[in-house]
């Protein structure tokens, strides 16, 4: 399993995480991507949503 972090510094929230993965990101009221799961059960999921980032605001653990 996959832990997922986002780093709310860098992230704009556009939104390309949760329309990927929406099981484990989902953006927040502050307009900023945020982690709902602990871990990521389907790591391609994360990885795509990770890859998807304009930013670069997600890691992987």
């Amino acid at each position: 399993m996959v832990k997922a972090k986002v780093d709310e510094e860098l992230c704009i929230g556009c939104g390309a995480c949760e329309e990927i993965c929406p099981e484990v990101f989902q953006l927040g009221d502050d307009d900023k991507s945020h982690v709902v799961a602990q871990e990521c059960d389907s790591a391609a999921c994360c990885e795509d949503a990770a890859e998807s980032c304009p930013v670069g605001a997600i890691t992987l653990e």
